[in-house]
């Protein structure tokens, strides 16, 4: 199983402001956890340098105003541009933002052609998974809609492509982009969306047109934990992943689930997360993995190192290295361990009937028509 991990040191010449929420830095934690632990110089993994999409490549979903003001933006002609969703707050003007987004979407794109030329089964872009951008708007800390651009390779090759997004946001800006497309399927777990921006993802949510059912959206009640996650989990991926048969699966790995995440109130821990990514190691016939939400700097680079290792077969040891436990503990990690114990979360019996209905509707109202 030949896999492949995107990643370059130019990540860190970019940076969202002090104050905002969005760290780049969790990107270097991530790999030097990985590092750490010998996982990435597998006999059956890669290590590839990150390389920046072109103009060109970003416009096959973009639009050509919108990608000015970016690199507007960028230059420092502008500090805000409202129409566009840029400015003070969320999406921020800051030197280099174009470069960023070419950079972490170039990475994708990067994944994209290594399976698609047959190079790799998995590949992992830590920095991508950026998925509330629309065509012409800026949305929660994204600039560049990575995943549609990957999803738009594949499915102009002819592959059937179905989209996972785990993160506790709803992943509005890919489902938006192919809600009337059949050869796509896009599959939300999220934080119910009365509750977390961007207040989408509700379960009336199927797509229109051809693409009507091709949109399944499960939220979540805030405190669902592992063991109400994986019951939702186990029943929608399974039956969903047989009778739509995918070439690809491209997977939003946003780790803004766990629990002491500050921007959300969901409270999975690791097992529940890398329990669903060997789910997606073992039964995608390709598997793009991306990386997405995620808050706490030292628990996303736990969570995505052990992501990591699972989609390698790997079991890396509980004790976190001598070396990373200070960069970790300062990042906001909890212990000093790679792996979380369990945790029964707030109001179990509520959210899991609040999962069991959700699951109840789509069984009734949109599997019907993908099965």
């Amino acid at each position: 199983m030949r896999t492949a991990f995107l990643y370059t040191e130019n990540y860190f010449a970019y940076d969202y402001g002090q104050s905002h929420p969005m760290k780049i830095e969790r990107l270097r934690l991530t790999h030097d956890l990985c590092k750490a632990y010998g996982i990435l110089d597998l006999p059956e993994a890669e290590l590839i340098e990150s390389k920046p999409a072109t103009e060109s490549e970003i416009l096959r979903f973009h639009g050509a105003d919108y990608v000015d003001a970016l690199k507007k933006g960028s230059r420092g002609e502008t500090e805000w541009d409202f129409a566009h969703g840029l400015g003070p707050g969320d999406n921020p003007v800051f030197p280099g933002l174009w470069e960023w987004s070419l950079l972490s979407t170039g990475a994708t794109l990067q994944g994209a052609h290594r399976i698609s030329e047959g190079k790799a089964r998995v590949v992992f872009n830590i920095a991508g998974g950026l998925h509330h951008a629309g065509a012409n708007r800026a949305s929660g800390f994204c600039y560049v809609n990575d995943p549609v651009l990957a999803i738009l390779h594949f499915v102009e090759q002819g592959k059937r492509a179905l989209y996972l997004d785990i993160d506790a946001h709803h992943g509005d800006g890919v489902q938006w982009a192919f809600y009337d497309d059949p050869r796509v399927l896009t599959v939300s777990f999220h934080q119910d969306g009365r509750t977390l921006f961007p207040g989408t993802g509700g379960l009336a949510e199927t797509g229109k047109g051809d693409g009507t059912c091709y949109a399944v959206n499960v939220p979540m009640l805030p405190g669902t934990d592992d063991h109400v996650f994986w019951n939702g989990f186990e029943s929608v991926m399974p039956p969903l992943m047989e009778a739509f048969r995918p070439d690809v699966v491209v997977a939003q790995l946003g780790v803004d689930s766990l629990l002491e995440d500050p921007l959300a109130a969901l409270e999975l821990t690791t097992h529940g997360f890398t329990r669903a990514v060997s789910f997606l190691t073992e039964e995608a016939p390709a598997l793009l993995a991306l990386g997405g939400g995620g808050y706490n700097p030292g628990n996303v680079a736990r969570a995505w190192t052990l992501a990591w290792a699972a989609m390698n077969g790997v079991e890396p040891a509980d004790e976190l290295p001598d070396e990373m436990k200070g960069p970790l503990a300062a990042q906001g990690a909890t212990g000093t361990r790679l792996r979380d114990e369990e945790h029964a979360g707030t109001n179990r019996d509520t959210c899991l009937e609040y999962m069991r209905r959700s699951v109840g509707y789509l069984e009734e109202h949109v599997f019907p028509k993908i099965l």
